[in-house]
This record gives structure tokens, C-alpha cells and sequence, in this order.
């Protein structure tokens, strides 16, 4: 299997794109004719309420998941017609990432590059930078994953993801868990990696952090995509004062839902 580092970086202005993109689960549609472009480079939100269809979306674009209808292009490749070559340029951060908790994490690092074909000095190599940034004591680079903390077990999730030095790398909640001084470095890292080409797909509900960290952003509800764009895009889009936070922007399509009268006085 080619390696991500093979890919041709051609003039290729967009990392992803989608084209009617259509999940349906009986008469369900979970993705509804998706017309998305994330330009490489960019550091992408990708947002919604729960049931939005984000990691429907997300499964679609790595190949876990077969569309119904419509063509998806991830790093240049088409996700059903070329899915090998598709997976060799991608990095996976699921919410809730399950592991081979058997292996150290020094085990799962080099298990994960080596099934990358990736010579194993130049994996010793890359798992010794990606355990450093995750601030990995040394006595823990030899542990068990099964005996990890959550946050632990995230930040060994992450290194995995980021190991094939990967084109498009896509990130569902990666900060859950992780202390905030791991956090900051982690964020400085994705940053650099914008700048090196790589195209970052974040979906968080963390409002605040996907604000300060991403340029464009897309709002999804219901399995439609309801805007796309800068903040300011997406305000003008929506009519929203030039002022507006994201989470103003948020809450404008997803539904305000106005608390009921509900009666909490035997609480105290």
C-alpha cells in the first residue's frame, strides 16, 4: 500500500469534496445530497447538534461507511473507487476511539506504521517526536493502552492518527479528556501542520476552541449542510449582526429551544 508521503501534492485546490453525497438508513437520511469543499490546508470546523450527520459524514469520507447516492473526493481520490489509496493518505481521530489496549503504546505506534509500510527506523523515529509532543513520561511509553486514563488513551489515539503523516486528517472531539497544557501543545502541532499543507477536518462542540482555531467553517442539521464559510460568511449568510459569536450562528440553525416550565424546587 502507497504510503500518504507518495501522494502527489498536484494543483489539487480542494482536499475534499463531496457531490450530492447521500447516506440513507432505511427511509432515513442521515446525509442528505452533500455538496461540501474544504480547501487543502485549511483548518476545517465542522459542526452541528447531535444527530446532525457529522460522523455519518466523517465515515463516508474515510471509507467506513458506503454512500447511498453522489461521489466523494478525499486528498484527491475517490472514496468508493479508490479506498485503499483513499486510507493510505488519511489520519482517523473517532470520538469515542477504540484500540488494541494489548499493546504499549510504543507497540501500538510502530504496529500502526509498520501496517503503513513505513521502514521501522523511520517509525522509531516519528513515535519518539508524536509520544514527546503528547507529553508521554517514559515509564508510560512502555504501559499497557488498557491501563491508560481516557486522556491517555486519546492522546496514543491521536499519535496513531498523526504516524502516516497523513494529508487529510480528520478529528472528532480529540481535546475530550486531555489536560490543558497537552491541549495547547497538541493545538500549536495542528496549527503547523495547516501550514504544511495538511487538511484538518474538526468537529467539536467546543464552540470557543473551534472559533479561534478554524478559518472556514460548516454547519450541519439534519444531515443538510446549512452553511458554509468564514464566521463573518456564515453571519452574513444567516443575517446575523456583523458581531455575532459562532455560537449565535450555531444556535440560529440548529433551533433555539426555550427551556419549559419545568419545576426543579425540590432540588436544595
Amino acid at each position: 500500500m502507497p504510503g500518504a508521503d507518495s501522494f502527489s501534492e498536484s494543483a489539487l485546490p480542494f482536499a475534499v469534496e463531496t457531490f450530492g453525497l447521500t447516506k440513507l438508513y432505511g427511509r432515513t437520511a442521515a446525509v442528505s445530497n452533500l455538496d461540501l469543499r474544504v480547501r487543502r490546508g485549511t483548518f476545517f470546523g465542522f459542526l452541528g447538534p447531535n444527530g446532525a450527520g457529522k460522523s455519518t459524514t466523517i465515515k463516508m469520507l474515510s471509507g467506513l461507511v458506503l454512500p447511498t447516492s453522489g461521489r466523494a473526493i478525499v486528498a484527491g481520490h475517490d472514496v468508493v473507487a479508490e479506498p485503499l489509496l483513499v486510507k493510505a493518505s488519511i489520519g482517523v481521530l473517532p470520538e469515542d476511539a477504540s484500540t488494541y489496549e494489548r499493546l504499549t503504546a510504543r507497540e501500538l505506534l510502530t504496529f500502526t506504521g509498520r501496517m503503513r509500510a513505513l521502514p521501522r527506523a523511520e517509525v522509531e523515529r516519528r513515535s519518539k517526536g508524536l509520544l514527546d509532543l503528547m507529553e508521554f513520561a517514559e515509564s508510560d511509553r512502555d504501559k499497557l493502552v488498557v491501563d491508560f486514563s481516557t486522556g491517555m488513551k486519546k492522546k496514543i489515539a491521536l499519535a496513531t492518527a498523526l504516524v502516516g503523516n497523513p494529508r487529510v486528517l480528520f478529528l472528532d472531539e480529540p481535546f475530550n479528556g486531555i489536560d490543558a497544557v497537552t491541549a495547547r501543545s497538541i493545538r500549536k502541532a495542528l496549527q503547523d501542520l495547516t501550514q504544511k499543507g495538511v487538511t484538518i477536518l474538526f468537529s467539536s462542540h467546543v464552540l470557543e476552541l473551534v472559533e479561534k482555531l478554524c478559518t472556514e467553517i460548516a454547519i450541519l442539521n439534519r444531515g443538510v449542510l446549512c452553511a458554509q464559510g468564514s464566521l463573518a460568511d456564515i453571519r452574513a449568510a444567516l443575517s446575523l449582526s456583523p458581531d455575532a459569536s459562532l455560537e449565535d450562528a450555531f444556535v440560529s440553525v440548529a433551533g433555539a429551544r426555550e427551556p419549559g416550565e419545568t419545576d426543579l424546587s425540590w432540588i436544595g
